[in-house]
């Protein structure tokens, strides 16, 4: 497997995003299940199985949750922009998916920690 010398400003951008998208699927989790105020729905029992579907009323989002959702989103789609145009990739005659795909795990530790 190739190694690549990626730059430090591209390595702290791709760790910034990961460390953002954790964040916000974190926060995402603790939000009503719709943005909007939805009536909740219960169904029949599925035949053959004990499964029910459903969800309770949903009060939809807060003033605060939608700005905190778009900042989180606006947050994203900075870091997204900022790692994917990097002029970094220019400098790859080929191989760019290999590189995008190593730079996911340049936070990891070097070495084969784990055996």
């Amino acid at each position: 497997m190739p190694t690549y010398d990626f730059p430090q400003d591209l390595r702290d951008a791709q760790l910034a995003l990961r460390r953002t998208r954790a964040a916000y699927e974190q926060y995402a989790a603790t939000l009503p299940w719709s943005a909007e105020p939805m009536p909740g729905w219960d169904s029949e029992r599925q035949p053959y199985t004990s499964f029910r579907s459903g969800k309770a009323d949903s009060p939809g989002y807060s003033a605060e949750q939608t700005a905190e959702v778009a900042r989180f989103q606006a947050e994203l789609l900075r870091l997204s922009t900022e790692v994917a145009t990097h002029p970094f990739w220019a400098t790859l005659d080929s191989g760019v998916v290999a590189a995008r795909m190593a730079l996911k795990h340049a936070h990891e530790p070097a070495g084969d920690e784990a055996a």
